[in-house]
């Protein structure tokens, strides 16, 4: 069975909010003037505002907010990019998103651009949404993705003076659609923005019940993560004599606490060691290594394997991704990668593998793009 799971976090159904009937502590408002004080003028002219006429909710103006995190698996309501839904067709929704504008880690280390891992997770996001919000999936299942096919524009990936908004188009596939409940599917997902294609996904899903998670993970569910040390295991066999890291730009980054690999003595082998405190990749606690922190260090591996100097800056623009199984937090994982060029050898695809106990565990393909001078200057276009 080729498993891997997506970020997954038993949240509760989110609470209504009720309102409190003691005293309130803060500045009192003005007080309502008495009905029965009010002059004859008053009356006469209309001003008694305790008469205003209620307002129709469907005239309201339609307000932005981000959709609920339970529903996206998320912790922190910063990392909630999806912003509304509607159901268009029968198997096709129109969703709406923003990327902010200086995320902390989905930003390219030149400040130009969004990150195309972005585009991932915001695909992430939308197939464990419409999953709850529109397939009947019950908060509190388990999600696995399988695969994920992703190609992005750098040209409309850059960053603009303002929030960057998204439309979305996406579309299910159900693989056993005389099911109550479509619990495997493919969702096929377009990003645009300004109407200008920004990204396209594909990518497989799995729901698990909580009981069926429990069986297929024990007795990884039934061990609490020791959090000091998850995901940064080290081995002595083949780490003897570890070079030293080199800095972050090496890696496509430019903090420290955000590189995910540390280099071997063998040649394009890394021994992967995410931070387990990072507050992005490691939004909540989980049982394994989350989908999102191979992605990038699939991204790390690529920079550092074809681009190991900062300059010229390289976007992933395609990246083809497939998870095998789970990745544990206290096994070592090696990430090893090859490079192939295409025909005219101008652009390199590199092969990545990830690996525990001689086991495949995740396989993605990453092929990389130099942005042009004529994708920089079309910034002030895509951001208006």
């Amino acid at each position: 069975m080729t498993l891997l799971t997506v970020h997954q976090d038993n949240h509760p159904t989110p609470a209504t909010t009720a309102t409190g009937t003691g005293t309130a502590t803060g500045p009192h408002p003005a007080a309502e003037p008495d009905p029965t004080t009010r002059t004859s003028t008053e009356t006469k002219t209309g001003t008694d505002t305790s008469a205003k006429t209620p307002v129709d909710p469907a005239r309201m103006p339609r307000l932005t907010t981000t959709v609920p995190r339970e529903y996206v698996h998320r912790s922190t309501l910063a990392e909630v990019f999806l912003t509304g839904c509607e159901q268009t067709g029968n198997t096709h929704y129109t969703l709406t998103a923003q990327w902010p504008r200086a995320h902390t880690f989905f930003t390219t280390p030149d400040g130009t651009h969004h990150h195309p891992l972005q585009a991932a997770e915001t695909i992430r996001q939308t197939g464990i949404y419409l999953a709850h919000a529109e397939l009947g999936i019950p908060l509190g299942h388990h999600f696995l993705m399988r695969n994920l096919h992703l190609t992005t524009h750098p040209q409309h990936l850059t960053i603009g003076p303002t929030p960057t908004d998204l439309t979305l188009t996406a579309t299910y596939t159900p693989h056993h659609p005389h099911t109550k409940r479509p619990t495997d599917f493919t969702m096929h997902i377009t990003i645009t923005r300004n109407g200008h294609p920004t990204a396209t996904g594909t990518g497989r899903f799995t729901c698990l019940t909580p009981t069926t998670y429990q069986r297929l993970r024990h007795p990884h569910t039934t061990t609490t993560p020791d959090t000091t040390t998850a995901g940064t295991t080290t081995s002595t066999a083949g780490t003897q004599h570890q070079p030293p890291n080199p800095p972050p730009t090496h890696y496509g980054r430019t903090l420290p606490h955000d590189i995910v690999l540390t280099p071997t003595p063998h040649p394009h082998t890394w021994q992967l060691t995410p931070n387990p405190h990072h507050p992005i990749l490691f939004d909540h606690t989980t049982d394994h290594i989350p989908g999102m922190v191979l992605l990038e260090a699939a991204h790390q591996a690529a920079t550092a394997h074809t681009h190991p100097t900062p300059t010229p800056t390289t976007h992933p623009t395609t990246l083809h991704a497939t998870f095998h199984h789970y990745t544990e937090h206290h096994t070592p994982t090696y990430i090893t990668t090859h490079t192939t060029t295409n025909d005219n050898n101008q652009t390199p695809t590199t092969h990545i593998t990830a690996h525990q106990n001689n086991t495949t565990v995740f396989t993605a393909q990453l092929t990389t793009h130099t942005p042009t001078h004529t994708d920089t200057t079309q910034k002030s276009a895509s951001s208006r």
